[in-house]
């Protein structure tokens, strides 16, 4: 089916059997071929952020880039008794609001317009339950690589020790240089409270508008996204510290508390947008939608919530195409008729996050799974019972929702992939779902469970570390590249072809530097005497080096290198020797690592009377050189072995054969 004609017809679909009639409505264009813009050119339309997430993951830019004509755009808005209201680029469509029948039936004229449908009424969220409490103040320490560098609070601390995230923040990994969209209600008084001191004093709200008044104003609106912005930059020392104080904002007002109308999804989808034509790298959504509609218009039906059929679930997937990592809230609906996750949460790529307390026991209100086509959702889960939040009274209170557990998981999935920018969203999803408490269980309440994150760390760590062994003469040169900070250790571990297991043979500390940074590292190990064979290496990284927590990775897990029967050692440059002395088998090896070269080498054999039991004959060029004398004939005891040129003698060893 046509992609564009879909848009169309999923409308008529779900507003099946609804007589009343709204004065919105979605007008889809044909084409873009009336643009001026172009695929070759899009510094015109992209930011340069934008441009460089798309090159960086090797994402294409395509017609859906491009802007909607706006020639067309003002032709529509032209006709009498229309106002266009939103405009999106991936669908190609408008909203616009009409009140004069005629008037639409002039838009459908016109040549470059595919389709109009009406936007019927809807009924309202559930909303979130918030509980005055009194939230703790003062620090209890966790057991990390280092000190804690926030000065949590006890009640953050607990929040946040649900996934280990103090580890990331400990690393240096606190947001900065990530941009994050929050798609919601409002942000009401954002600019005045305490939680955003720092935010507003660093000027890291970067971007707002008003999808709803069409106007770059959000802070009188509802106060709902103003408590899940405050779950990830909260910043009172003591008090309330958020999941990535110290990234940056894009703040998008797209759901209208008041309205009648499932407008929203189309401003979700427009919100999405302009996030990605901004440069942010993640999209929390704390919005849902499916059921509980008004004005006769029935619920979605649940098969519609497949991940690629609602308007706000096929935008988050658009969005995860252009390079977003994008989070949205299961919903509330575990304890109603409804049961089931709403969309975008239904999103193919889509983080959807359901709620738990801090002792990881899921709420009965968080919504069910899994997706209308079998897929496992919630995704993962994270703290919304009782979550710590700001109130628009300037005081820190706890609530309930999956509202507050999305930015809790979107904020320590800034940091995560601030330590990695080089992996793409879907490693980053693949990450939490892997390190969840359920990664192997899946269910239909939390997924795959809470994500640990110091695991998904170490586990994105171990991808991006290399490592080599090479040999030079009697050396084995380890090299390694990995990430660290200057509180971490290494481990090189060596097994030869005599030892049982690997044994350690050396250490060393991570480069300076307390923030996480990517650094090369070199590690020598003398082989002189060593029995010929594979020897094999391991480089361990310790990334927690406190006893209590303790973790660990294999930046190498097995490198090898193949010995030679001999093995010269710079050290004994201009030397003489034997190896191995005593003599352990039936050839003893004569090492020569002399400039000299000898035309005519001796090697005589005498035993302690001076009696001559061997004599051989060889030549010796310049540098290293080796002979295997064979000794199977000498019985055992002491014996002297001679060197000499024929003219001279050059050296005499001693001989040992147990």
């Amino acid at each position: 089916m046509n992609k564009g004609l879909c848009l169309v017809l999923c409308f008529l679909f779900f507003q099946g059997g609804v007589s009343a009639q709204s004065p919105r409505y979605l007008i889809q264009f044909r084409h873009k071929g009336g643009t001026s813009s172009s695929i070759n050119n899009p510094s015109t339309y992209l930011s340069q952020r934008a441009i460089e997430r798309r090159i960086r993951f090797g994402i294409p830019v395509d017609s859906t880039d491009l802007p909607v004509p706006s020639a067309w755009i003002n032709e529509v808005e032209a006709i009498p008794n229309v106002t266009v209201l939103n405009v999106s680029r991936w669908m190609n469509t408008l909203s616009v609001l009409i009140t004069d029948p005629s008037a639409l039936d002039q838009v459908n004229a016109l040549p470059y317009v595919l389709g109009s449908t009406n936007i019927a009424a809807r009924g309202r969220l559930v909303k979130d339950k918030t509980e005055s409490v009194v939230m703790p103040v003062g620090t209890s320490k966790g057991q990390s690589v280092l000190d804690d560098y926030y000065n949590y609070g006890t009640g953050s601390l607990t929040e946040i020790n649900v996934h280990k995230g103090q580890f990331l923040h400990n690393l240096g990994l606190r947001g900065q240089g990530l941009h994050i969209a929050i798609l919601d209600a409002g942000f009401n008084q954002y600019t005045t409270l305490r939680s955003f001191d720092s935010l507003n004093a660093d000027n890291r709200v970067l971007d707002t508008w008003d999808f709803v008044a069409r106007n770059s104003s959000v802070v009188e609106d509802d106060s709902h996204g103003m408590a899940c912005l405050s779950i990830i930059a909260a910043n009172i020392p003591g008090v309330f510290t958020g999941k990535a104080p110290a990234a940056s904002f894009y703040l998008y007002r797209t759901e209208d508390v008041s309205s009648e109308y499932p407008i929203e999804e189309f401003n979700w989808a427009c919100a999405a947008e302009r996030a990605d034509s901004a440069g942010a790298d993640l999209i929390s959504s704390s919005l849902g939608y499916g059921y509980g509609f008004s004005g006769g218009f029935p619920d979605y039906p649940y098969t519609s919530l497949d991940g690629n059929t609602t308007i706000s679930a096929r935008a988050a997937d658009r969005a995860a195409a252009k390079g977003l990592l994008v989070f949205n809230a299961a919903g509330n609906s575990g304890t109603d008729y409804w049961k089931k996750i709403t969309t975008p949460a239904d999103g193919d790529s889509v983080v959807a996050v359901g709620a738990v307390n801090i002792s990881g026991n899921v709420g009965a209100f968080s919504s069910y799974g899994p997706s209308a086509d079998g897929r496992v959702k919630p995704d993962v889960a994270s703290v919304g019972v009782a979550a710590m939040i700001q109130a628009s009274n300037n005081s820190i209170v706890a609530s309930n929702g999956t509202s507050y557990a999305c930015p809790n998981m979107a904020g320590l999935a800034t940091c995560l992939w601030q330590g990695f920018p080089e992996v793409n969203n879907m490693r980053i999803i693949r990450a939490l779902r892997e390190s969840g408490s359920k990664s192997t269980t899946p269910d239909d309440r939390i997924g795959y469970g809470i994500p640990d994150l110091k695991k998904a760390f170490n586990t994105l760590l171990q991808e991006y570390a290399t490592a080599s062994v090479t040999q030079e003469n009697c050396t084995a040169k380890i090299t390694w590249t990995t990430k660290d900070v200057d509180a971490m250790l290494f481990h090189i571990l060596r097994k030869t072809a005599s030892d049982a297991d690997y044994v350690n043979i050396g250490g060393m500390r991570a480069a300076p530097g307390n923030t996480l940074a990517s650094h090369s590292y070199e590690f020598t190990d003398r082989l002189t005497d060593q029995a010929a064979g594979t020897i094999s290496y391991r480089i361990v990284q310790f990334t927690d080096t406190a006893a209590a927590s303790r973790s660990s990775i294999l930046v190498a897990g097995n490198l090898t290198l193949a010995l030679e029967a001999v093995c010269p050692d710079p050290l004994f440059t201009g030397r003489i020797w034997l190896a191995p002395n005593p003599v352990t088998g039936s050839t003893a090896t004569i090492l020569f690592n002399t400039n000299e070269t000898i035309p005519q080498l001796f090697i005589t054999v005498y035993d302690m009377k001076g009696q001559q039991l061997i004599r051989k004959r060889t030549s010796k060029t310049t540098g290293f050189y080796s002979y295997p004398l064979d000794v199977s004939g000498l019985p055992r005891g002491k014996y002297l072995l001679q060197l000499s040129d024929g003219a001279k003698k050059i050296q005499t060893l001693e001989l040992l054969k147990p």
